[in-house]
This record gives structure tokens, C-alpha cells and sequence, in this order.
């Protein structure tokens, strides 16, 4: 059965946005954004919650960030070749393509999604990751972890549980990001 993955780029100290909402201190550079691109080429679908959507769909909607270099060029061929679902309940209409949007996370679908799919899934922001991790739908984690404390902000796991995760596979990047990619050991996802 294909995988959901929750990947994301946090702080050493676990937040993927500072107090002040900022997350620059996390920007890929070019060797760790063509590492993702690999990661991310065989996912043929994502899970979005509203904000993190919003900021992706410049991917798509902005030719600025496919010229930033070889690997945003990429990236954005990526992105805009995979289906998108958009959980939200304010979200309207989506600007960009292979897109839709549901009102609430709802675990069945979630699993019947994953028992259809021929490709792993990516699951992304904390918050919709949190609703994931808590129904053990989760499979996989990949971390990319910056060489930054930023002392608080928007946590990339959720209080009040435990998760006993199996370490697969790290990789450190010249610029001083690591990668770390784990397995949930979860009696709901197994």
C-alpha cells in the first residue's frame, strides 16, 4: 500500500515557523531543494491545509519561483503535475489545477485515498499533519532539520502523544541541514 508522508522543514528545536510566523531560516538551498525534488517526484498527491496551500500555489501561479533556479524549475513541475486536496473551511475556489478542496479531514476517506492510490502521498502542514498523526495514518516522516533555535512559533508536531518512530535514512547537507527519515511504528497504521 503506498505511503503518507509528512515531510517538512523545521527548526532543530521543532517549529517550522517562528513566533512571528517567519520560516526563511528554512528556505532549501539548491543542493537540499534537489534532494526534495527526488523525494517528492514519485508523490502524485498532496494534503494541504489552507495556509500552507495558499503559499504553495505560487508554484504554479507565479513564474517568479520557477526561475529561481534549476531545482525551483523542477520543483514547480512537481508540484503542479500532482493532485492537490485542500482542506478548508473558509477556501472558496482553488487557483490552480488538479486541485480540491474539502471541508473537513475526514480519516476514512483519507485511508480510502491511500488504498486507491498507486503512488505515496504527501501530507503537509502541522496543523492537518497533527489530525494524520493522531488517526495513525501516518506511515513515514522525513525531517529536514535547520541549523537554527528559534525559541517558539508554530510546533511541527503536536502536544500530548507519543510515537515510536524507526530511523531509515539521513543525510547532512553542506549548508548544515540534515535529513532524517523515520518510519511510525503506530498500532492504528499497521
Amino acid at each position: 500500500m503506498p505511503k503518507l508522508i509528512y515531510s517538512f522543514l523545521s527548526s532543530l528545536d521543532g517549529y517550522v515557523a517562528d513566533r512571528n510566523g517567519k520560516f526563511g531560516w528554512a528556505e532549501p538551498d539548491e543542493e537540499v531543494l534537489a534532494f526534495i525534488n527526488e523525494l517528492e517526484r514519485p508523490v502524485r498527491s498532496y494534503l494541504y491545509g489552507r495556509r500552507l496551500y495558499e503559499m504553495m500555489t505560487g508554484w504554479e501561479t507565479d513564474p517568479a519561483f520557477a526561475g529561481l533556479s534549476p531545482a525551483s524549475a523542477d520543483f514547480a513541475e512537481i508540484w503542479k503535475a500532482a493532485d492537490k486536496v485542500v482542506y478548508s473551511t473558509t477556501l472558496d475556489e482553488a487557483p490552480t489545477t488538479r486541485t480540491r478542496i474539502e471541508r473537513a479531514f475526514d480519516p476514512e476517506a483519507v485511508r480510502r485515498l491511500k488504498a486507491a492510490s498507486a503512488t505515496d502521498i504527501a501530507i503537509g502542514g502541522p496543523t492537518l499533519a497533527a489530525h494524520a498523526l493522531k488517526a495513525g495514518l501516518v506511515d513515514e516522516i522525513q525531517l529536514f532539520i535547520a541549523p537554527v533555535l528559534v525559541g517558539g512559533g508554530l510546533k511541527m508536531f503536536p502536544d500530548g502523544g507519543s510515537l515510536p518512530l524507526v530511523l531509515l535514512d539521513t543525510r547532512r547537507f553542506d549548508g548544515g541541514m540534515t535529513y532524517l527519515r523515520y518510519r511510525v511504528v503506530n498500532d492504528l497504521a499497521e
